[in-house]
């Protein structure tokens, strides 16, 4: 028997880790940063009772929080990366906590901005923008007040709101600490009867796409096991978000915990609806007929939730080191110009990202852009081709970072979630496509064609049942149904059968699905990855039939950053959300892909 361990962060190669270096050159120097911009928080309350004074008030005011904001943003993104790398270290875990507790203090003590602004008299505001230019940077943010005024409450209850910040937001940060810290799995033993070391990032980044069905399975009951340990805690955590998310709608007086979070996003109701309905009923005919596939080709006698993405062609894994992934996207992406291409040669250089596997390390991927520096992504390097188009997916949010931040000022910067990962699902495919046209191999043109598969499963199937968990879930809270551990597991259940139809059997391991994400902690987040991958589809395919004309398109867009609503940002690249064609389109699409594969085996 033998037991791989896994590296601390202590002896994790710098080369593979990212340089924080960048944000702040040591602890030290991060540490100064906290206590200065706590002492600067002054810098903006000064003008507490004041903004009824004028224009050029209002726009000191705005300013002097902006560059407030700026400062707050780096020592907060240090400490999260800090503990993204590594969340056992209690260095790490105090920093987050203090960065959480100061955010809070910003965020009570900053609150008279809203509250002052929407108690002026009727018109004041948009008078202010018509007599200053120098608020025009800011047009956004104040129409958004503007736009939020009906759902204000007094300003002592804003402000104790505001206060109680780190307090509401602790369901996250409760999942966050847990999933990191204290969750353990059993050994589990491979089909040559090696064991082997367990744990999430492992589950998630290797076991769950081996080809040994002994291991998968092995790992996927360890899986289970170490989940159900924490299913009434992780139930009561997320059931606590849920609530609050309920009991804050009623206070704002929205119609529902839906209405509220999709107002945050600027996204219509129907739009939201459409995604999960369209999708979900149209697509499932097609995923059935690939598990189908799937179990043939396997030689399964049933297919379990952890097969699905087992590969199809096991003795096929083309590898690839991170120097040949960096050279296959940029070559990839070359056709978004060179302006674009110099900023992802930039990033693949520089230790943008991190790509060790060690203990503490978050586990999936992400990219988080730090206003006046650069973005930093999070990957857990395999040496696997999946791993090519994972790091172009987080790299489209990269480049869609820095085109946004050269452009826009930090109040402009953030695009609404709903659109967020169009760029990163965009470059996705650029890439994927890239790789089919340079390739006669039909082993790899399979291959890819599987990966692009496995990229519509996690956005089209796997997050949007996220999504309908959630829509589900805040229905029956609204209704007064507590959130509990059965219900969960129920629910989570019947949304899978319901989209198998028997095809997949719904264990145990199935039912807990909702206890490996944390996107359930920010907001309606689930859904918008269909929201990205629809318009990514859509660009994709104009840039691929249009060539340029799309691609200026599209570099207009990424520029805009937030200075537009989300739909209107998918409008200017060519793609309207308020019609289902392009939800449609991209289920169509998906189940040609399908048939491709089927055919090929």
């Amino acid at each position: 028997m033998n037991m791989k361990r896994r590296l601390l962060r202590s002896e994790v190669p710098v080369e593979l880790t990212w340089n924080l270096e960048d944000i702040f050159p040591t602890v030290e120097a991060w540490e100064k940063e906290f206590n200065d911009v706590a002492g600067s928080i002054g810098s903006v309350t000064k003008y507490k009772g004041k903004l009824g004074q004028g224009a050029g008030v209002l726009l000191e005011c705005l300013e002097a929080y902006e560059k407030l904001q700026e400062r707050f943003m780096r020592i907060s993104s240090y400490a999260s990366l800090k503990f993204s790398a590594d969340g056992t270290d209690p260095q790490n875990q105090a920093a987050a906590s203090r960065v959480s507790s100061l955010g809070a203090q910003i965020f009570a003590e900053t609150s008279f901005i809203r509250t002052e602004s929407l108690a002026l008299p009727e018109g004041t505001l948009q008078r202010y923008l018509e007599e200053e230019p120098g608020l025009e940077p800011f047009r956004r943010t104040i129409e958004r007040m503007i736009a939020e005024k009906p759902h204000m409450l007094e300003p002592q209850t804003e402000m104790v709101l505001a206060a109680l910040g780190e307090v509401l937001n602790a369901p996250s940060m409760i999942y966050a600490r847990s999933k990191a810290g204290d969750m353990s799995f059993d050994p589990v033993v491979d089909g040559k009867g090696n064991q082997l070391p367990m744990a999430f990032a492992l589950y998630e980044n290797h076991y769950e796409r081996s080809a040994d069905t002994v291991l998968r399975r092995n790992a996927y009951a360890s899986f289970t096991k170490g989940l159900k340990a924490y299913q009434n805690t992780y139930a009561a955590t997320w059931g606590t978000e849920v609530k609050k998310n309920v009991v804050m709608a009623r206070l704002r007086g929205y119609k529902s915990a839906i209405h509220m979070l999709l107002d945050h996003q600027e996204v219509p109701v129907e739009v939201y609806n459409n995604l999960h309905d369209i999708i979900l009923k149209e697509l499932a005919p097609h995923m059935r007929e690939y598990v189908r596939l799937r179990k043939r080709v396997l030689g399964l006698d049933k297919i379990l939730y952890c097969d699905i993405e087992a590969p199809l062609d096991p003795e096929y894994n083309p590898e690839t080191t991170f120097e040949q992934a960096s050279e296959i996207i940029l070559k990839g992406l070359s056709v978004l110009g060179p302006e674009y291409t110099e900023i992802i040669a930039t990033g693949l250089k520089n230790r943008w990202i991190d790509l060790a596997d060690n203990v503490g390390k978050s586990t999936g991927a992400f990219c988080n852009s730090v206003y006046g520096v650069h973005p930093y992504i999070l990957i857990t390097w395999t040496n696997s081709m999946r791993n090519a188009l994972t790091l172009s997916h987080e790299l489209g949010h990269a480049g869609h970072g820095v085109l946004s931040q050269r452009n826009q000022r930090l109040s402009n910067c953030r695009t609404s979630m709903f659109f967020v990962e169009a760029p990163s699902t965009t470059n996705e495919l650029l890439v994927g496509n890239y790789i089919l046209s340079t390739s006669t191999d039909t082993r790899i043109r399979r291959w890819v064609i599987m990966q692009m598969l496995m990229t519509y499963y996690h956005n089209f199937v796997r997050h949007l049942i996220e999504g309908e968990l959630q829509r589900r879930i805040y229905a029956l809270a609204e209704k007064g149904e507590p959130v509990t551990a059965s219900l969960l597991n129920r629910v989570q259940g019947e949304i899978l059968a319901e989209f198998w139809g028997g095809e997949v059997e719904i264990d145990d391991g199935a039912c807990l699905t909702w206890m490996r994400q944390p996107h359930y902690y920010r907001g309606l987040y689930p859904y918008t990855y269909s929201a990205g991958l629809t318009i990514g589809t859509a660009v994709a395919k104009a840039i691929r039939e249009e060539g340029k004309p799309a691609v200026d398109r599209w570099l207009e867009v990424l520029k805009a950053g937030g200075t537009k609503k989300p739909l209107e940002l998918a409008k200017m690249a060519g793609v309207d959300m308020t019609k289902p064609e392009p939800i449609k389109e991209a289920v169509a699409y998906v189940g040609s892909l399908v048939d491709e594969v089927v055919k090929s085996f």
